[in-house]
């Protein structure tokens, strides 16, 4: 009895001319978000390996650059919450003293605290902040009123606001 490989979805030239375009832009993308290049780079291949499953029937990209952004940014920001988890420990196995965190890591601090927010407003957060896009270039992007974007961008700073200082707050 022979075991079957599953076979990778075949490449057009139509796919190898979007790598070469946005393969770039999704690895600065990521490397941005996670702050790791070998988490960018598993973002990438993500991103292209699912782009190429979505298969041939679906429509033509209407903004092909807008799509393989916010692609990265998602995941990313699944990346960083899949980091986040890992690194929990259960109740049970906590130290009697908890140990001190070195002071000064705040990209790595931010980067945890925006793995808590809820997907759109980490997704709204890292469009404008990591990305600079504008506030109506993000509504036309996701499809939502200028007015939801400023409400979750300063929904987003709040709540992160807080997760940093109740990091740097502890002893």
């Amino acid at each position: 009895m022979m075991l079957e490989e599953e076979s990778a979805p075949e490449t057009s030239p139509e796919f190898e001319r979007l790598f070469r375009s946005y393969s770039g832009l999704v690895f600065r993308t990521a490397y941005r978000i996670t702050g790791s290049a070998s988490d960018a780079e598993d973002v990438l291949q993500d991103v292209f390996l699912r782009f190429l499953r979505r298969g041939r029937e679906q429509a033509p990209l209407e903004n092909e650059e807008g799509y393989f952004r916010r692609a990265a940014v998602n995941g990313a920001l699944d990346a960083v919450r899949e980091r986040s988890e890992e690194r929990s420990v259960p109740l049970m196995d906590l130290p009697a003293e908890p140990a001190r965190q070195p002071p000064g890591d705040l990209k790595e601090t931010l980067r945890v605290a925006l793995g808590r927010l809820k997907p759109r407003d980490a997704e709204v957060f890292a469009l404008r902040f990591f990305e600079e896009y504008s506030n109506p270039e993000i509504a036309r992007m996701l499809g939502i009123s200028q007015v939801l974007v400023a409400v979750i961008v300063h929904r987003a700073r709040r709540q992160l606001q807080k997760e940093i200082s109740s990091h740097q707050e502890k002893p």
